[in-house]
């Protein structure tokens, strides 16, 4: 009686696998917008809210992502309304800070920042009108409107001014066909009649 050998492909070890796939959700986090914005997040609100775990946070900004790729883009307005009234805000703070410094120096650093967030507020402001009243594109045909004797030409430059050219170089010529030459009478092509005072001029035959 033989007996018939079983050959099992050989697995790789738990430890390996584990080691994948930890490698691949930490590399999926570090390309991931919300969990990215949660760590940047948590960065600036852990000592003022520090019970807030950066997955929730990450779980918030993803709902937050999916409602203005849906196209409800209430949650930007509010955004751009919070960041345009902080930097009002920091604008009247440091405007008093920089009114309250007797130096130079520490008046003009003051001073330069509380501006500077003033032009970042109105630029917030720019963004969220643009965002609610978006610019329409108009597209205008040329209307050629006439009022009395005018003239409207389309052409190209290079031909206006060859048809220019060729039209006065033919005004010329037919002026020079009317001008006398020195000394002598323009021929209309008639012989005058004898006139009847003097009767000792007849017509000259030509």
């Amino acid at each position: 009686m033989t007996t018939k050998q079983v050959t099992t492909k050989k697995k790789a070890p738990l430890a390996k696998q584990d080691k994948q796939s930890e490698s691949e959700r930490y590399a999926k986090v570090s390309l991931s917008a919300s969990h990215m914005g949660a760590i940047l997040t948590d960065s600036f609100t852990s000592s003022i809210i520090p019970k807030a775990e950066i997955p929730d946070v990450a779980s918030a900004l993803n709902d937050k992502i999916k409602t203005i790729q849906a196209g409800d883009m209430q949650p930007i307005e509010a955004m751009l309304i919070s960041q345009a009234q902080s930097l009002q805000t920091m604008f009247v703070t440091l405007g008093r800070m920089a009114a309250s410094k007797t130096q130079l120096a520490q008046y003009t650093a003051f001073m330069n920042m509380a501006l500077k967030a003033q032009s970042q507020s109105r630029a917030t402001i720019q963004a969220l009108t643009e965002l609610k009243y978006p610019k329409q594109a108009t597209f205008v045909k040329q209307a050629n409107i006439t009022s009395g004797n005018q003239q409207v030409n389309n052409g190209s430059f290079d031909t206006n001014t060859h048809e220019r050219a060729h039209v006065k170089e033919k005004q010329h010529s037919q002026n020079k066909l009317l001008e006398a030459q020195p000394n002598e009478w323009l021929d209309n092509g008639t012989k005058a009649a004898t006139s009847g005072t003097n009767q000792a001029m007849a017509t000259v035959a030509t």
